[in-house]
């Protein structure tokens, strides 16, 4: 007889697959003032940490388009579990080991960061070839465990300083270690399917003749850039708005975005069924359009806070409807094409907030206007749309 296969155990090794990069996205900022104050370390060095990091994503979301089908899921998957584990663990030992503790930080961070890559371009095809019935929702709610991964590390890593004092970060670093290393053996054990037969998948050459190929890249830089933008400068927005403390600053600003973020996913996850995704991502682009306009140009700080948590709500559904979309319209895409939106997303994430920033300097300081700007990426988004269900209304074959 048979054995029945247990896709719920792959759904929750992929839930914390994405806990797992949420720990390594999320914790290490949170340690900048104290590797300057411990270590020395310049801001100009500290700096070139998350840039570290994400570039090293990027590296690895366009190298996964050449070896994953040939290495196979399994192995890869696990390895972005142990790439995050050891990376994690070699955060807390290597800046004492080595000469320079820039240097140990940096080793670690781009083993870490591997890991995250791999666990971005792998988790979503693995989810989308489980034999489920409700591909969409089941989207939208495994890519709000990163949101509720962000909001653990944020609360967690605060509560643990303040009861253990910040000196003790090593051992929290450990802890978090434990997450992935626990993930890997569910990786190990549960059940995997490949998300199209041997040969059927469609080559990079013939993703890149494709038109709508190039709209789908086009969604996710988007969908990037308009999470990220509010994300990365909420903190900031928050300290100089409402004239708080840093600590204030993070808890009202990221923390309280990334929760209406995972709200809004695990929202859609339960009434996807009842809803038509692309109408869906057109009201949240509208949303996220308002929100960004409530915040840049709303002289009340009460409001403009409003905006920029609110703007979780609107981008929640971006990232993993874009994804879906993507199955419906290309299914031959394979994991060629998972991994070239992830680039894409990596990349509006990247490039926004480094734009947001730009502009608000070059206006004086004024974080406002930098935001007005970044309106851009949800109009250009909802247009994206319109042309998607306008001229690319049928499968792709």
């Amino acid at each position: 007889m048979t054995r029945q296969k247990n896709y719920k155990k792959t759904l929750i090794a992929c839930y914390l697959g994405f806990v797992t990069q949420a720990i390594s996205a999320n914790f290490t900022p949170l340690l900048f003032l104290t590797f300057k104050n411990t270590y020395g370390i310049g801001l100009e060095k500290i700096a070139l940490i998350p840039l570290t990091f994400y570039l090293t994503q990027f590296l690895i979301d366009f190298a996964a388009t050449k070896f994953v089908d040939k290495i196979g899921y399994r192995i890869c998957v696990v390895s972005s579990q142990v790439l995050s584990a050891v990376g994690l663990v070699l955060l807390a030992i290597l800046p004492e080991l080595l000469p320079g503790p820039f240097l140990g930080i940096l080793i670690a961070v781009v083993l870490y960061a591997m890991g995250s890559g791999l666990i971005e371009v792998l988790v979503s095809p693995i989810v989308e070839a489980c034999p489920f019935e409700n591909k969409e929702g089941m989207m939208s709610l495994l890519h709000s465990f990163y949101c509720w991964g962000a909001v653990g590390v944020i609360l967690g890593s605060t509560l643990f300083f303040t009861v253990f004092g910040v000196a003790n970060w090593k051992i929290l670093t450990l802890i978090w270690a434990v997450v992935p290393l626990y993930n890997a053996f569910n990786f190990i054990t549960c059940p995997i399917e490949r998300l199209i037969d041997d040969g059927e998948s469609m080559r990079l050459s013939q993703l890149h003749r494709l038109p709508l190929f190039w709209l789908l890249i086009l969604l996710m830089v988007c969908s990037g850039a308009s999470e990220a933008a509010m994300a990365q400068w909420a903190s900031a927005f928050t300290e100089s708005a409402m004239g708080v403390s840093k600590t204030v600053g993070d808890l009202a600003g990221p923390c309280l975005f990334a929760v209406f973020m995972g709200i809004s996913r695990t929202l859609y996850g339960k009434m996807s069924e009842k809803l038509d995704l692309t109408r869906t991502m057109l009201a949240c682009g509208m949303l996220c359009v308002i929100c960004y306009l409530m915040a840049s140009l709303s002289s009340l700080p009460t409001i403009g806070l409003a905006g920029c948590a609110f703007c979780g709500i609107s981008v929640g559904i971006m990232w993993p409807g874009t994804i879906s979309i993507s199955s419906q319209k290309c299914p031959r895409g394979g994991t060629a094409m998972f991994a070239l939106l992830a680039l894409a997303g990596d990349l509006g994430a990247t490039v926004s907030p480094a734009m947001v920033g730009s502009i608000s300097d070059m206006a004086g300081g004024n974080l406002k206007i930098g935001l007005l700007v970044a309106t851009a990426f949800p109009l250009i988004l909802i247009l994206g749309l319109i042309v998607l269900n306008w001229k690319f209304n049928r499968l792709t074959r």
